[in-house]
């Protein structure tokens, strides 16, 4: 979705930022633990959005899952496993959604 004209990307009437061009629409969830300790955080990747507003979403992730995180290389972390109820977020808004990894 366009954070500025609130379309989906491939029918965006505004200008589009060159990293949101390149994804494929589908936003993938997954849980990993990979170099994290065997602490396990939830990974949401390829929401196109530019970097300001994949900040607020961040937020609003980390909001509803009442936990810490951060926007690191265009993907969005957070602590603990969030799978189901980052998807429930999600799917509602317009983006098609999967859950990734096993």
């Amino acid at each position: 979705m366009c954070p500025d004209c609130h379309q989906p990307a491939a029918a965006c009437a505004c200008k589009q930022d060159a990293t949101i061009v390149g994804l494929d629409g589908v936003v993938r969830v997954s849980r990993e633990t990979k170099g994290r300790k065997g602490k396990g955080v939830t990974l949401v990747r390829g929401v196109p959005l530019d970097a300001g507003s994949l900040e607020q979403l961040g937020k609003s992730l980390r909001t509803i899952c009442g936990t810490g995180g951060t926007v690191k290389d265009g993907a969005i972390e957070l602590q603990g496993d969030h799978v189901e109820r980052v998807i429930e977020y999600l799917k509602p808004r317009g983006w098609v959604v999967k859950r990734a990894g096993g």
